[in-house]
């Protein structure tokens, strides 16, 4: 008896040790910048708004907050799937706007009456640019950054796609605090959407709808992968399993310090630049000119419907990316390619998942040098890791144009990789992962948004540090008459710019743990606030990095060893 109660109480003792521990620091190593005052109060706050006494012990004391409410999460409501009764051939014409197919199977689109407007273009487009009046004053996109444009591999069984940042506006509304109701007082579009900048403190996008209703706006429904057409070359030229030969250093040993490089600090060169065709000081030359025979992306997409921005065969999709390019000076260039979707679907651990959120910002960023690529940066989470360009999975393209890089969407999170497969981060055992695939090829060149950005400008027009650090919450500053740091490209003189100023979240706030959609255990949320848009994405970077921690990786295999956080 005595030898049973001995070992019991171990065992007790051994289990509360166990529970002071993981409650004391697992919190701690998945979130390492302690919270501040501010921060502290705001959780208080949050604990406070559960009804249930209870529960806000249990969640106070032990970091288990929301359990009754704690149920799997699927990513899409019944009655979607191989056992559905839909007739997934007429389900993928009308969600792609298929109007028919042609003896060859392929997609031939049709315009909607009503989609004439810039932010809901037809969803076939013409590829000849139509010349503007003023688009002779506007710069182009370098045929350079074009010609080596990322090409996405989103996953196979991903169920939440590209999205139009036009669309996905319409969607949000504002969350009245009073009775907790969403409404569109003032129609908001990419147009205005400044404007919020003068309400106090931080606006979120709020949806109209319950997001955990899946309403088809927020992501697709048929899910059969369309083929991107190419004539097969082999996706693997880049040999991207191998190490690139040489002593793979932290930084480039020519001499050039394109790596770290803004109008302020000017790259290190040891010769003078040879400028190409298409380069730079090409580009200050014909910066006036325009051909009209020029290709021409095809602008936004038809209202949503479905499925549509699932891409085609071709590659393209009707969810428009943003191309957002910044001078940096002296021959460097930065190519932001940003990729917007209405949801993020987060991951689970054990069968519970965590960090879902409405509206979600990736992004590749390729450094070029004189309009030669040097080495591209993607997003992760709240990191990323930037490549030297030879290390990247490259895909061969026709009629003698460069090879292109091949990058990969993770399912659910959207986060970028280089590689397919499993991808751990922050937990131990790979109990936290993403996972990458080889699925639709997504080739956003085709379709995008194009501006080109003055980050010395734009640093003066907000208080708000542009940084990885930039709090979500906080005073948004006082709205300037007239925001000038962005400006369209010449591909699209007539696209609104006003969108790019918001300083609020594009996504629901923090859900309160009185609602039953939420849940947080050990710190992580089941729903997170939505997230800042590009401007608050560190453009002005002097490293490929967003963050000053930057290596550069110099192979694939380095990049699967090294994490960002």
């Amino acid at each position: 008896m005595i030898y049973t109660l001995r070992r019991a109480t171990i065992f007790v003792t051994a289990l509360t040790i166990f529970s002071v521990l993981v409650i004391t620091f697992l919190p701690r190593y998945l979130n390492p910048t302690p919270p501040d005052a501010e921060e502290r109060k705001r959780d208080r706050q949050w604990v406070s708004t559960s009804p249930y006494w209870f529960d806000r012990q249990v969640c106070r004391y032990l970091g288990l907050c929301g359990i009754q409410h704690i149920r799997w999460d699927a990513p899409t409501l019944p009655g979607w799937g191989p056992d559905s009764d839909l007739d997934m051939t007429e389900e993928i014409a009308k969600v792609l706007g298929v109007g028919n197919w042609d003896e060859d199977g392929a997609a031939v689109f049709v315009n909607k009456p009503g989609t004439e407007s810039w932010e809901h273009a037809p969803g076939h487009v013409d590829l000849k640019r139509k010349r503007s009046e003023s688009s002779d004053t506007l710069q182009q996109v370098p045929q350079y950054v074009l010609d080596h444009a990322p090409l996405v591999h989103l996953y196979s069984g991903e169920h939440f796609w590209p999205s139009d940042i036009a669309d996905h506006v319409a969607h949000m509304g504002l969350l009245d605090e009073e009775d907790g109701s969403v409404n569109r007082t003032d129609e908001l579009d990419l147009g205005n959407l400044a404007k919020l900048n003068a309400k106090n403190g931080t606006v979120f996008l709020t949806s109209m709808d319950d997001v955990e209703s899946r309403p088809e706006w927020l992501h697709n429904r048929a899910g059969i992968p369309i083929e991107y057409e190419d004539d097969g070359d082999d996706e693997h030229d880049g040999n991207p399993d191998k190490e690139i030969p040489g002593n793979n250093p932290t930084v480039p040993t020519d001499g050039n310090t394109w790596w770290d490089a803004d109008k302020q600090h000017p790259p290190n060169r040891i010769a003078a630049p040879r400028y190409r065709k298409g380069g730079p000081s090409w580009r200050r030359k014909k910066r006036f000119l325009q051909g009209d025979d020029a290709p021409q992306r095809p602008i936004g997409g038809a209202p949503w419907d479905g499925d549509k921005n699932k891409p085609n065969r071709s590659g393209y999709s009707n969810g428009p990316a943003v191309l957002i390019l910044v001078d940096k000076g002296a021959g460097i260039l930065d190519a932001f390619w940003f990729f917007f979707y209405s949801y993020n679907l987060g991951q689970t651990v054990l069968g519970i998942r965590f960090g879902n959120h409405v509206g979600d910002w990736e992004h590749c960023m390729t450094r070029f040098d004189n309009g030669i690529p040097k080495a591209m940066f993607l997003s992760e989470h709240a990191g990323g890791k930037a490549y030297a360009w030879p290390a990247l999975e490259k895909k061969a393209q026709p009629d003698g144009k460069p090879p292109r890089p091949v990058i990969y969407s993770a399912v659910g999170s959207h986060a970028m990789y280089a590689t397919p497969g499993l991808h751990p981060y922050v937990l131990p055992f790979e109990l936290l992962k993403d996972v990458t695939d080889r699925g639709p090829l997504w080739d956003p060149a085709l379709n995008h948004y194009s501006y080109w950005y003055d980050y010395e400008v734009g640093l003066n027009e907000t208080e708000s540090p542009s940084s990885p650090q930039s709090p979500y919450l906080g005073n948004p500053s006082e709205p300037r008459k007239e925001y000038t740091s962005l400006v369209p490209a010449a591909d699209n003189p007539k696209a609104p710019t006003s969108w790019f100023h918001f300083e609020g979240a594009w996504g629901d706030d923090v859900y309160s743990l009185a609602d039953d959609r939420q849940w947080r255990l050990f710190g992580e949320y089941h729903y997170i606030v939505g997230p800042l848009g590009p401007k608050f994405k560190y453009l002005e970077r002097s490293k490929v990095c967003q963050t000053d921690k930057c290596t550069l990786l110099w192979s694939i295999e380095a990049g699967e060893k090294s994490s960002w956080y």
